[in-house]
């Protein structure tokens, strides 16, 4: 185990690795479902690139996790983030040689999706490694800073490049961020002893080890499974908050609301980042869901872009003290050795949410938007409203689980 005392330096650099990756992805997302939307006007079509995008790395987080907790979690960290530019890089080729068909955009974004696989469980477990438990709830806010950096600064770089230049460009920035973070885990990987387990045990046991520890514990099992209904509700928004946009507004209009909505999650992932949360976790994870909740339904009562970016900026605010709150009450109640193959099942499972959103939610609002013959704008606006109020009730039904409540009182031994 490293001398956690002295390492919030290489998690900051590292922190600032996978800041700086966020950013590279989400101007490629911006610029490809842009591309998608002005080529087929469709959110389904919009739906499944992000689908593609995320179904392979949920697939391959429990395996990946068992691959944190069994090698190198650093150098996972490289291969992954390093092989991950692959899949954008063959997007580029295709744009290069001519007018890149659908089919080649999601194959390059699964690619990419398969490769990033290896990077979220050992980065997760890496903060184990690198901090204390006390240092938990600050790294989180700093965690939810680079997170947001997709929605913040990402949408006003991107559509600064495309008013001079194009997707390709984009995506050259794109793969030149993977440099970067490679290098910084490398640097990190250096600096620190690994963790190497003195017997190797079957990998399916392993797997069987992360079930075990999470299926262990009533409380983490009923979390991480309102978790996951959760998601499908965010899920619908993360969908269709663009394509509502953009049936009313441009490509520079959507860059501004969706850097304003989302500078809400930068203030309070700095305050949080600063000071962390102390007590109270569970109150501030239901009362951050609740709050997001409402910010998603209020974001598509109107086609005021003021009062659009008011209620997105509520709805990413709230989101870090959910996410923080989470964050700590599963880490503290699994104990270091295990945290890869946990995190990968827990992310697994918290996120299959998630897929039946971008599975479903395009299709509905196309759906919606044929019957009320008003077009795909409003038939992304009542899918979000219906959603957002989903996720208040949720939040709320979860505040009301004493297993849950209990997590916050117990914990293992670091």
């Amino acid at each position: 185990m490293t001398d956690s005392k002295n390492n919030y330096g290489k998690f900051f650099l590292l922190w600032a690795g996978e800041f700086i990756s966020s950013i590279g992805g989400g101007l490629t997302s911006f610029g490809l479902g842009l591309y998608i939307f002005q080529k087929t006007g469709s959110a389904a079509d919009m739906a499944l690139l992000t689908l593609l995008g995320f179904l392979p790395g949920l697939i391959l987080k429990v395996p990946a996790g068992v691959l944190a907790d069994r090698y190198d979690r650093r150098l996972l960290m490289m291969i992954g983030d390093g092989l991950s530019g692959l899949g954008v890089l063959f997007i580029l080729i295709c744009m290069l040689r001519g007018d890149c068909a659908l089919w080649q955009i999601y194959l390059g974004t699964t690619l990419s999706s398969v490769f990033s696989a290896l990077l979220e469980p050992s980065y997760t477990a890496t903060i184990t490694d690198l901090l204390t438990k006390e240092q938990y709830s600050k790294a989180n806010g700093l965690v939810s800073i680079a997170a947001s950096s997709r929605y913040i600064f990402s949408p006003v770089i991107a559509g600064f490049i495309l008013a001079v230049s194009d997707i390709k460009l984009i995506l050259i920035i794109d793969i030149c961020t993977f440099f970067l973070t490679v290098i910084a885990a490398a640097v990190v990987r250096s600096g620190i002893k690994t963790n190497t387990p003195s017997t190797t045990e079957p990998f399916f046991k392993s797997m069987k080890e992360g079930w075990k520890v999470v299926s262990g514990n009533k409380g983490i099992v009923i979390l991480i499974v309102v978790t996951s209904l959760i998601t499908l509700f965010m899920g619908v928004f993360q969908v269709l908050g663009e394509p509502f946009v953009l049936s009313f507004a441009d490509s520079k209009t959507l860059g501004i609301v969706e850097t304003a909505a989302a500078s809400g999650m930068l203030v309070t992932s700095i305050i949080l980042g600063v000071k962390g949360i102390k007590k109270n976790f569970v109150r501030a994870l239901w009362l951050g869901l609740a709050a997001s909740g409402i910010g998603m339904a209020m974001f598509a009562v109107t086609q005021n872009k003021i009062i659009i970016c008011i209620f997105g900026f509520m709805f990413f605010a709230a989101l870090p003290f959910a996410n923080n709150s989470l964050d700590y009450l599963v880490r503290t109640n699994i104990p270091d050795e295990l945290q890869g193959r946990a995190w990968g099942l827990i992310g697994f499972i918290s996120q299959l949410g998630y897929v039946v959103a971008y599975a479903l939610s395009g299709v509905t609002a196309d759906l919606a938007g044929k019957v009320t013959g008003k077009g795909v704008g409003t038939g992304s606006a009542l899918t979000i409203i219906v959603s957002g109020a989903c996720l208040v009730i949720a939040a709320l039904f979860m505040s009301r689980i004493k297993k849950i409540r209990e997590l916050e009182n117990s914990s293992v031994e670091a």
